[in-house]
């Protein structure tokens, strides 16, 4: 396991404090505010601690209202609010300095078998005929901004593996739509709950980045004020972290100040294991409407 995975499970793995309570800690590596999959994970993982053995999750829905201050903990209140004989429902709130930052609703169910099916892939490279992220740096990070550089020199617990790289390259107006193969960088525990909550926290990745595409914009743009608002996801099947899967993602709209973002995530086998939903926020920064916003990634 490496140092950047043994710290994101030390991360999801919440402290109990009292009933429906839970403590979070956020990685101390100089980020300003708390990477918002950091806390859908640990609000999913939070969660699952309150629902009883052999039901997962199949759907979450959050909203980030506050940024995350990752130099104090997070606090979870879980609300119980229904166990029924096939699903359960739970309703969580993060708490930092006696503020709510995130509130998220999750499903949970039991495991049933039923009707199947799926859209299928698209046909793209596979990750192992792509660059490595140290390649990529190798290649191309003395021509990246100081923002990306340190974004991508940083050991991180899940590797990133563009099947197109003209977005990071250029200010070149293209189709807003991306794949992006994407794996943890190292093996996961093969509990399910955690296989899951490290899935929800890859989820925040490059979502919001597909709603500047069209606009030759990127996240890192000084220009602009970039902040994710609120996450959905479905879980469809079980996954497996350690190996890789594709994210196909496109973004039908960006209109007020918002950019809304669909999301796929495929194995490699080309079985579809999650949906996912986000709108961010992609302000120009000439608008002033002060300094704060809600977390994300």
């Amino acid at each position: 396991m490496s140092k950047a995975v043994e710290t994101l499970i030390k991360t999801l793995d919440l402290e109990k404090i009292e009933q429906n309570l839970y403590r979070g800690e956020s990685p101390q590596v100089g980020w300003q505010r708390v990477f918002g999959g950091q806390v859908i994970g640990q609000a999913l993982a939070a969660a699952q601690q309150t629902v009883e053995e052999g039901r997962l999750a199949h759907s979450l829905h959050g909203y980030f209202m506050r940024p995350g201050d990752p130099s104090v903990p997070i606090i979870y209140n879980v609300d119980r609010i229904r166990d029924g004989r096939s699903f359960t429902t739970r309703r969580v709130v993060a708490i930092q300095h006696g503020k709510a930052i995130f509130s998220m609703s999750a499903s949970f169910q039991v495991v049933e078998e039923g009707l199947e099916h799926f859209v299928e892939m698209p046909e793209v490279p596979l990750p192992e005929d792509l660059p490595s992220e140290k390649q990529l740096a190798d290649q191309f990070i003395d021509k990246a901004s100081e923002a990306i550089r340190r974004y991508w020199q940083r050991e991180r617990p899940i590797e990133l593996r563009p099947i197109n790289l003209d977005h990071y390259l250029s200010d070149k107006k293209l189709e807003p739509k991306q794949n992006v193969w994407f794996r943890a960088t190292g093996e996961i525990p093969d509990d399910p709950a955690t296989q899951l909550a490290v899935l929800a926290y890859a989820s925040d990745m490059t979502l919001l980045d597909t709603s500047l595409y069209a606009h030759g914009r990127a996240v890192f743009d000084p220009g602009l004020q970039v902040a994710s608002l609120d996450h959905a996801m479905w879980f469809h099947r079980p996954v497996n972290m350690s190996d890789w899967h594709l994210y196909s993602q496109d973004s039908p709209n960006s209109s007020g100040a918002r950019g809304f973002t669909r999301g796929s995530i495929y194995t490699r086998d080309g079985i579809l294991v999650a949906s996912v939903a986000q709108e961010g926020l992609i302000r120009e920064r000439t608008h002033d409407f002060g300094k704060t916003g809600p977390s994300g990634g």
